[in-house]
């Protein structure tokens, strides 16, 4: 409900741009620069095992990160677009050339429910929507796939290390009953706002191979795309 108002008043009040805190209504070019850097490969360190090759739009930090953190926190639903064009550009750039031979569902990692409640909107999931529009702006037959679903309640990752959170997260998400057939229709794309440790894509990623059936999209060609990675993880991009 919050996310509403915020979109109401913008209509009437001027509201500081989400990434530098300038006055204006929405996001401002520099900002959205930002999000729009060149994609490319990322890979936290430690990798942890089982997580697939990942593609981030920008490194999560300055206004990147508060433009997330204003989607995300504080129900800035304005900047939904943005995002999902940041994310669907991390998408091409993994895919390539493969992404215009089978359609793309975007399987979207699910936030804890408790977290989802909280904030009054699945973030994640709505990015998700949103690149997947501007995929199909852009003729990639694309869709989202919200197969995803925690089965055990996990703790909150904030202050955990790498390991910490590895082991928090292993075997937490699984498929929804049905979802398995759905995996095969197309390349899935594991999708997320942000990669700190890769710890959530990398139980994604076991779910949907534990769940899709062989030799399905699911289990091969198996990818991921983020609007966002650590700045370590930019560093580390050895291609």
């Amino acid at each position: 409900m919050r996310g509403w108002w915020r979109e109401i008043a913008g209509l009437v009040l001027p509201l500081p741009c989400a990434g530098c805190g300038r006055p204006r209504s929405g996001l401002c070019e520099a900002c959205a620069r930002a999000l729009g850097a060149v994609p490319r490969r990322v890979r936290p360190a430690p990798e942890p095992s089982g997580l697939p090759v990942v593609h981030a739009a920008a490194p999560y930090e300055n206004a990147v990160r508060a433009v997330l953190l204003a989607h995300k926190e504080r129900g800035a639903l304005g900047l939904t677009g943005a995002l999902g064009g940041a994310l669907a550009a991390a998408v091409r750039a993994g895919a390539g050339q493969a992404a215009g031979a089978r359609p793309v569902l975007l399987v979207p990692v699910p936030s804890a429910r408790r977290a989802t409640a909280a904030r009054g909107h699945d973030p994640v999931r709505r990015i998700a929507v949103a690149a997947a529009t501007e995929l199909r702006s852009g003729g990639v037959r694309a869709g989202v796939l919200a197969v995803l679903r925690q089965r055990r309640t996990v703790a909150d990752q904030a202050g955990l290390g790498a390991r910490e959170r590895q082991a928090n997260l292993s075997g937490a998400l699984a498929v929804a009953d049905g979802g398995a057939e759905l995996l095969v229709r197309g390349r899935v794309v594991l999708v997320d706002d942000v990669l700190t440790t890769g710890a959530s894509l990398a139980d994604a990623a076991r779910a949907v191979r534990a769940a899709a059936p062989a030799g399905g999209a699911g289990a091969d060609g198996l990818m991921a795309a983020v609007v966002a990675a650590s700045p370590t993880a930019f560093e580390l991009n050895r291609n």
